[in-house]
């Protein structure tokens, strides 16, 4: 025998499946020839009656059909969501590859997996962003580290440029670490959204971190700066990236790519991770 607590989650759908069942003997009573039409008639008041119980009775056939619509929902926007997923991971794999010499590394520079973040220093998205991708990479000791690019969007200008301008001259100035340091000070001070971080006030942040405020400004005020984050802005597009922050996971062995949009929540970040780490290298030839 069935178990109480099952039958009871089946109520609805054994009251929607006799809802059927009654409305079809309620036509075959009322085309059967053999009864006498009284015998018809109170049967069919009968099976009407019962079926007017069922759909009345605390709503259970509306209930039983709207759940049925929205789990039919559900699963075409699942089905509509991977389907994006996989559209953008394959254009994600138009992302140059990750070069300690050229990209800005933060953790390991050998590591297996690379979170590529195409960011914008105004975007409050990104700052909201910035402590978690730091976290992914102090949790996985040495497997991952985390590329920033620029990709600073036009309604956050001239703020995002200029911030980003300046942050490649602090690079220019104090190497990868002076770039990190600088870049984690205008998230943590910024308010976002174009006007967050005060353009007069790139200059002193370099100071404050300890380089030379003079040559500092020189490079910002110049804009040799411009082209390199420009070429990081534009090899976002060819990869996909519409908004920041814009993330691409790359297993640097196997070459495979996953993108993942927004500010995810470290667990979410985690769960890419172990999936890339799960992939094997291809063989080598001749194996």
């Amino acid at each position: 025998m069935a178990h109480p607590t099952t039958m009871k989650c089946l109520q609805p759908y054994l009251s929607f499946f006799l809802a059927i069942v009654l409305f079809t003997a309620l036509s075959s009573v009322q085309a059967e020839s053999n009864l006498s039409a009284n015998d018809r008639e109170a049967i069919a008041n009968e099976v009407r009656t019962e079926l007017d119980r069922l759909i009345n009775q605390e709503g259970i056939l509306d209930k039983a059909i709207e759940r049925g619509i929205v789990n039919f929902v559900n699963k075409q926007q699942a089905l509509a969501r991977k389907q994006q997923e996989s559209a953008s991971s394959r254009q994600a794999k138009n992302m140059r590859t990750v070069s300690p010499g050229d990209d800005h590394i933060r953790g390991n520079p050998e590591a297996t997996i690379s979170l590529v973040e195409y960011s914008d220093f105004e975007c409050p998205f990104c700052k909201r962003f910035h402590p978690s991708a730091a976290k992914l990479v102090d949790n996985n000791g040495g497997k991952v580290n985390w590329v920033y690019r620029h990709f600073p969007l036009d309604f956050h200008n001239p703020g995002a440029q200029k911030q980003a301008e300046a942050s490649e001259c602090a690079a220019k100035l104090g190497g990868n670490e002076a770039f990190w340091r600088y870049s984690d000070l205008i998230y943590a001070r910024t308010t976002s959204n174009g006007n967050g971080f005060p353009i007069n006030k790139l200059v002193p942040l370099a100071v404050e971190i300890g380089l030379d405020g003079k040559p500092f400004k020189q490079c910002l005020e110049s804009e040799e700066m411009r082209e390199r984050v420009q070429r990081d802005y534009e090899n976002g597009l060819l990869s996909g990236i519409s908004g920041t922050p814009g993330n691409i996971f790359v297993n640097n062995k196997t070459g495979q790519v996953i993108a993942a949009a927004g500010a995810l929540p470290i667990a979410r970040l985690q769960r890419i991770v172990d999936e890339l780490l799960k992939t094997e290298a291809p063989p080598s030839r001749g194996e």
